[in-house]
């Protein structure tokens, strides 16, 4: 799984430093789509996690015919809403992102990369629903093939589309958004294509709507809530991004180099977290409550070790990974400072991840709702702007890192006391 999302997170990187090669303006274009991008695949995130827990937790209970209906259902259901979304998307370019900040030079840049690129996101949702369903089989490791490819195929097509290799005309920003489009196709009708030829997961698309509707149902008791969970950090993003504004386009392409090296590093919290919903959602189905317990402790370990390595790579990394995607030095110290401050609070945040997924995987979303929220909104704004004011710019990435140690200490902790509640229950006898 960590190999697989090196690809595709690798993907969004890969794009920028292409876009990169354009000048400071395309750069800064980006970075104000990014909260938008976000937000939709915070969507998708959330229908993919509504659908790992309840594919996982039918696995765990050995219903193979409930698996597959989850699976069909939840990708129809998936496609259609981000095919809505996208089309209001279409005719609200402008307005949205003048609320962002984008100033008039960028608009045209904007709309050139977001009018391609949102039409692969009902695309990229069904196919994230698909792959969703084999990781709650077990089956992480076709996942992470499939999408190192869809990686590879990009990374082939973004400097031909960009640039206008090979007789192709030159798209520019616009080439960027196509090459997303063009691989997310091919790959979405290979993974169909091998999922229900070779592997059979699907039911039949064409059941009664009441029986559509019910699986519809359990899986938005949890993707309902993992959507709000995941929408919430674009949006607060989007916030950010709107006062970084003020300090300048370069603070902007900056703040957008920082978060887009971020994910990058975080890679290994990211495969943790996506396996420990089909984990903890088998283990829960099936009665196992002492190996969640005994998951839980190796996952806080293995954050806090592998945090304390990564403060000690970007006090030395920082700068240099900055300066591949920007030669101005304004974004590029924006980006290094970003990256130092917020990388002690990167075990907190690996933490609220996992712990979340947990939830979610056991059929209890509204903790991990509650705990984004806390680390997003409650806790960040707040300190965000009371730090901002003390120390300008870095004040934001200060109350970044405090909100991600505070939260993940009480996320592990709330989680821990919430296997144990079930754990008694479990060996509590029956009275009839």
């Amino acid at each position: 799984m960590a190999f697989g999302l090196i690809a595709i997170i690798s993907f969004d990187a890969v794009d920028l430093f292409f876009v990169s090669r354009l000048g400071d303006e395309p750069l800064a274009a980006i970075a104000f789509c990014f909260p938008v991008l976000w937000l939709l695949t915070s969507v998708i995130i959330g229908f993919e996690a509504g659908a790992a827990s309840v594919i996982s937790r039918a696995v765990g209970s050995g219903d193979t015919e409930s698996a597959r209906r989850q699976t069909t259902y939840t990708a129809m259901l998936a496609g259609i809403v981000m095919a809505v979304l996208v089309t209001i998307g279409q005719f609200t370019i402008d307005p949205v992102f003048r609320a962002l900040g984008a100033t008039d030079e960028l608009l045209p840049l904007i709309r050139d990369y977001m009018s391609i690129w949102y039409w692969a996101e009902p695309l990229s949702a069904v196919c994230w629903i698909c792959l969703a369903s084999m990781r709650a089989r077990g089956n992480s490791l076709l996942e992470g093939q499939i999408i190192t490819l869809a990686a590879v195929i990009n990374a082939i097509l973004d400097p031909i589309m960009i640039f206008g290799l090979f007789g192709f005309p030159r798209l520019e920003i616009a080439g960027a958004a196509l090459a997303t489009l063009t691989s997310t196709v091919i790959v979405l009708v290979g993974t169909i294509s091998y999922l229900h030829f070779k592997l059979h997961v699907f039911a039949t698309p064409f059941a009664k709507l009441a029986t559509i509707f019910k699986c519809w149902k359990a899986m938005l008791h949890v993707g309902g809530p993992a959507m709000l969970t995941n929408t919430i950090v674009p949006i607060a993003n989007a916030i950010t991004v709107a006062i970084i504004a003020t300090y300048g386009v370069n603070a902007v392409a900056g703040f957008g180099v920082g978060i887009r090296i971020e994910p990058l590093i975080l890679i290994p919290f990211y495969a943790l977290s996506a396996v420990t919903s089909p984990f903890m959602g088998q283990n829960y189905a099936a009665g196992e409550l002492n190996r969640m317990m005994e998951a839980r402790k190796v996952i806080a370990k293995f954050c806090i070790y592998y945090g304390l390595i990564l403060t000690v790579i970007l006090g030395v990394l920082a700068a240099p990974l900055a300066s591949l995607f920007s030669e101005t030095e304004a974004i590029t110290e924006v980006a290094t400072t970003y990256l130092w401050i917020m990388a002690i609070s990167y075990a907190g945040y690996g933490m609220v991840m996992s712990v979340c997924a947990g939830f979610n995987g056991m059929g209890f979303p509204m903790p991990g709702v509650v705990i984004s929220v806390c680390r997003a909104i409650v806790v960040f704004l707040p300190l965000a702007l009371l730090l901002q004011w003390l120390m300008g710019l870095n004040g934001l990435f200060v109350a970044g890192a405090l909100s991600n140690i505070l939260i993940g200490v009480a996320g592990y902790n709330w989680f821990g006391r919430h296997i144990r509640v079930h754990r008694r229950k479990l060996r509590e006898p029956q009275l009839y």
